[in-house]
């Protein structure tokens, strides 16, 4: 690791099996139906903090829809990107990123990089660290330069031009994090971000209180569907209202007669239902 002011006796590497490399048309079967993106921003993530986004938006890694291009379009720094971009020739790498996840906590097993559209200004390599901090105060000590209780991810990965990169996690050695910095080396351009995983729920004081069990936040996961054409159907366990049409499950018109579309959710904790309803 090599961010300013964590020394190798404060970061111990915990991973001592490099995680595997995933085949790019391979991602999706792998995670869509047993996990989340711990950081999607629909989830509430938090952007905490960045070394630079001179050319694109930190924000934009966490953006839960695929990456558009809009060629020909430029701003007043350049060419228009939707992903994370930074000056280039950072003189002391790694440019970094550090996110709060969107659950209280999560057991990652896997990291996605994807590069969409960046070519020749994408970031060579990557790497991905993450901690446990909770109580008054967490944010602000994590996103500080001194903070010490990083520990690794994901070990430094090379990336290529335009393309969808991921590798599965060793979660027994990661344990929980709640808070996650993706580095990149020297400097240069990332699309998207995912966090694969699974939340880790904060139950209530009172045993009696009802809670959500098939919220995301809560550890609830779509693990199967009949269709799901126009709208992800992981979108029923968003936090929140929908924010317009596409925010939601949606699939493809039927005529067939009887025909009835479903989804299969996995509760984050076995639970009763409540008789109150509402």
């Amino acid at each position: 690791m090599e961010i300013q002011a964590l020394s190798p006796e404060i970061i111990q590497d915990t991973i001592s099996t490099p995680p595997d490399s995933i085949p790019t048309d391979q991602i999706d079967s792998t995670f869509s139906s047993i996990c989340i993106d711990l950081i999607s921003a629909p989830l509430n993530s938090r952007i905490l903090s960045f070394t630079d986004e001179f050319f694109a938006s930190a924000s934009n890694l966490t953006t839960p829809t695929p990456t558009i291009r809009r060629p020909g379009y430029y701003i007043e720094t350049g060419a228009w990107y939707d992903g994370w971009e930074t000056r280039r020739h950072n003189p002391s790498p790694p440019d970094h990123c550090t996110i709060r996840l969107g659950p209280a906590a999560g057991i990652v097993k896997g990291v996605e990089i994807d590069t969409a559209f960046f070519d020749g200004n994408h970031a060579e390599e990557i790497e991905v660290w993450g901690t446990y901090e909770v109580g008054e105060g967490a944010d602000e000590r994590v996103k500080s330069p001194q903070y010490g209780g990083w520990k690794k991810v994901l070990g430094r990965r090379g990336c290529r031009a335009s393309r969808r990169h991921a590798w599965k996690i060793n979660s027994k050695e990661v344990g929980k994090v709640t808070h996650v910095r993706l580095c990149m080396f020297p400097d240069g351009g990332i699309a998207r971000f995912r966090l694969y995983g699974l939340a880790v729920p904060i139950w209530p004081s009172n045993p009696a209180e009802e809670v959500e069990l098939s919220a995301a936040v809560m550890g609830g996961v779509a693990v199967a569907w009949s269709d799901q054409h126009f709208g992800q159907a992981g979108n029923l366990l968003l936090p929140g209202r929908g924010k317009d049409m596409g925010d939601g499950w949606e699939t493809k018109r039927s005529r067939g007669v009887g025909h009835e579309d479903w989804v299969v959710v996995k509760l984050g904790a076995r639970g009763r239902v409540g008789e109150g309803g509402g």
